[in-house]
């Protein structure tokens, strides 16, 4: 199937699934979107000995759809720096602190405790796995996604400074998550002698820092660029352009895409276009548009992950591990969280209360399953991917339905 065939088709399901929740469904967009993938892709895979060529036509277009690549190289950047455009920076440095320590200790301590929590009880179904694979797996699992969590949140009636928390977290948690991620692997995939302190510094400093040069260098050029400019396409171009740019030269440069295409939506958040009316209403057409692509993409991210069902393989075993891994998920991320937020309690100023709204309101998304098909081949990956797949799917659904009912219940 070639790469337009697969693009309309994929575009035509994704319509089609939107129009289904919008008129009959009624759930919020991305978890009805997902939740109908699901089915219709279980439905497919029950009827396929009924309907062979259904069922075979399905799986050849999941299967040419590289999923891992196309969210993390292509779509990735683009949904990030639409959600920061819509930032508000000023509140986002008022939350700089719990902003900044959610998305960097929370993130290293729940990978951490996940990893030793899924050690001790794997054993207990017969199942050996070394920790550093089950670190690997914290790392890939602890990241809020920012997708799915910026999606959720704009429906919902959470405060304004717990939003910009809870959401600010999710866009910056990526890199040190990634970072995690990629060091980890890296010790699956080769000797412990192989490892030191300098490479992985050396590895932060290229990932982090080389990504936050990278966005704030390409969003100075076109900030300087597009205020001499009072033409829209050309504007809107120049954005789309300058996204595009950040993915090519993010990965032959092999920094962090996430933060470069966070630093430049934040540094677009807040530009003038001009003191005129006209250019006024040129940013505010702009901030639409990027508005409309972030829902359209996604949509067809969660239809993605929904369709991803059908090329990953369940056991009876994995779905009791992934009562548990959710567990622990949910107990990794609270300790996480509530550790650092009695520690700094001045600093951070979170309220018991609202600690268990952020704590409820880290979903997990299409990075984690990203990841976790990204992993080496091995004989642990099967029960990772699964395992990965499923806590999204509750995280999604079941943390997202009920966000709004804990938020009631719990803020005054």
């Amino acid at each position: 199937m070639d790469t337009f065939t697969t693009i309309a088709i994929l575009v035509t399901i994704s319509s089609f699934i939107s129009y289904i929740n919008h008129r009959y469904v009624k759930l919020p967009g991305t978890i009805g979107i997902m939740v109908i993938a699901i089915v219709l892709s279980i439905l497919i895979l029950v009827s396929g000995k009924t309907f062979p060529e259904a069922s075979g036509f399905f799986k050849e277009l999941t299967s040419s759809v590289d999923f891992t690549r196309t969210l993390l190289d292509v779509m990735l950047a683009f949904l990030l720096f639409a959600s920061a455009l819509h930032f508000d920076v000023e509140k986002l440095k008022a939350q700089k602190v719990p902003v900044l320590i959610l998305s960097t200790v929370g993130v290293i301590g729940s990978t951490t405790i996940f990893g030793f929590l899924f050690y001790w009880t794997l054993p207990l179904f017969g199942i050996d796995v070394p920790l550093l694979y089950c670190m690997l797996f914290g790392a890939l699992i602890s990241p809020t996604d920012p997708v799915a969590v910026l999606s959720v949140l704009k429906k919902s009636r959470i405060p304004s400074s717990l939003e910009t928390i809870i959401g600010g977290e999710s866009l910056f948690n990526d890199g040190v998550g990634i970072l995690l991620f990629v060091t980890l692997r890296e010790l699956t995939e080769s000797s412990s002698d192989a490892f030191t302190w300098s490479h992985t510094l050396i590895l932060f400093v290229q990932e982090v820092v080389g990504g936050l040069a990278l966005g704030i260098g390409s969003a100075l050029l076109c900030m300087f660029l597009i205020k001499k400019i009072t033409e829209l396409q050309t504007v809107l171009m120049m954005t789309i352009s300058m996204v595009m740019g950040i993915s090519v030269l993010g990965g032959l440069l092999h920094v962090s895409i996430p933060l470069a295409a966070v630093a430049a939506g934040l540094m677009l958040s807040n530009v003038q276009l001009g003191q005129t009316a006209d250019a006024r209403s040129l940013k505010e057409i702009l901030d639409k548009i990027w508005g409309l692509i972030d829902d359209l993409l996604n949509t067809i991210l969660f239809v993605m992950i929904g369709l991803q069902i059908a090329l990953i393989h369940f056991y009876s075993a994995y779905f009791v591990i992934s009562l548990l891994a959710i567990l622990f998920v949910l107990i990794a991320r609270a300790i996480s969280i509530t550790a650092p937020a009695i520690l700094l309690s001045r600093r951070l100023a979170l309220p018991y209360n609202r600690i268990a709204i952020v704590i409820w309101a880290g979903l997990r998304g299409g990075i984690s399953v990203a990841l976790a098909l990204s992993l080496p081949p091995s004989e642990f990956k099967p029960m990772i991917v699964s395992v990965s797949y499923i806590i999204v799917v509750f995280s999604v659904i079941v943390q997202g339905l009920t966000l709004n009912k804990v938020v009631n219940k719990l803020v005054d």
